[in-house]
């Protein structure tokens, strides 16, 4: 390669990555945004969105203090509410709909196809179609509870996982299930000896993805669950006002810092694995 190709190609990379890097700064800014404005009182939240906070607009830690006690509900009840649905949720998730998978995979019936074509065909219908229809069948079934309505979230999460799941199971060589047959394994054993296992790729990517849906969610627990009893994070935030409607936008901004940090954290630490899933899945069969 010649001195000229060599010099247009070190400039192409160095102005690449000068966009890339303004790329991020934009993406970044919101969180940015964020987080000074926790510092802030509510009426230089508003008036100074984008400026640093000052010796007037500076309020230490009273955000994050105002936010986790205002009104008379336990803040910590909401954070063991949301791990709670968000780990049961994403935990049957990955379990059924891999299991379903690999049957859907395995056996070539026109059942399963159907089965595996609505399951697709799911994904693309808005929620706001079923939304009432789902409030009523939930309090009917006594789905209403944060350790009940994960059976919804399966419903609603199953599409996704299970088209994703289905194509890394072809991907698979037959002749290992084949073999540990041989060996004397039945289905369950093949399964959570052989092909659970690995499942790993895939399993983390739709594990990450439906554990961010889950945890941020705030229709679904607002039209389920009993708002006096259970409250998730995001719903929480939304109750965070005073008499006529007034919002503390201080604490407003603190809260949802605190509520988006563990998935933040959580998805930084598993990011590699997304796309070498998404790419096993979606390739593959």
């Amino acid at each position: 390669m010649s001195q000229k190709s060599l010099a247009k190609e070190k400039t192409f990379k160095t102005v690449l990555s000068i966009v890339l890097a303004v790329i991020c700064i934009l993406y970044m800014l919101p969180i940015g945004t964020l987080i000074i404005n926790t510092f802030k009182g509510s009426t230089y939240v508003k008036s100074e969105t984008f400026a640093l906070p000052n010796a007037q607009s500076f309020v230490g830690w009273d955000n994050y203090v105002k936010g986790m006690t205002f009104g008379n509900y336990d803040f910590w009840k909401t954070v063991l509410y949301s791990f709670t649905i968000t780990i049961l949720s994403s935990a049957m998730i990955l379990l059924f709909t891999s299991m379903a998978a690999w049957f859907i995979a395995r056996v070539d019936s026109k059942v399963c196809r159907i089965i595996y074509y609505l399951c697709v065909f799911s994904m693309v219908v808005p929620f706001q179609m079923v939304m009432f229809t789902l409030s009523k069948t939930a309090d009917t079934l006594k789905l209403n509870t944060p350790w009940t309505i994960p059976i919804v979230y399966l419903g609603f999460g199953a599409g996704l996982a299970i088209f994703m799941f289905v194509g890394f199971v072809k991907g698979i060589p037959l002749e290992i299930e084949e073999a540990a047959v041989i060996d004397g394994c039945g289905p369950l054993k093949t399964y959570f000896l052989v092909v659970f296992p690995m499942l790993k790729p895939t399993m983390i990517s739709v594990g990450i993805l439906e554990i961010m849906w889950v945890w941020n969610d705030y229709l679904l627990p607002y039209l389920v669950l009993d708002r006096n009893l259970y409250r998730t994070i995001p719903i929480h935030i939304q109750y965070l006002q005073g008499s006529y409607g007034q919002v503390d936008w201080g604490a407003t901004m603190a809260l949802i810092f605190l509520g988006i940090v563990p998935v933040v954290i959580f998805y930084l630490l598993c990011q590699k694995h997304i796309i070498k899933g998404v790419a096993a899945g979606a390739v593959k069969g």
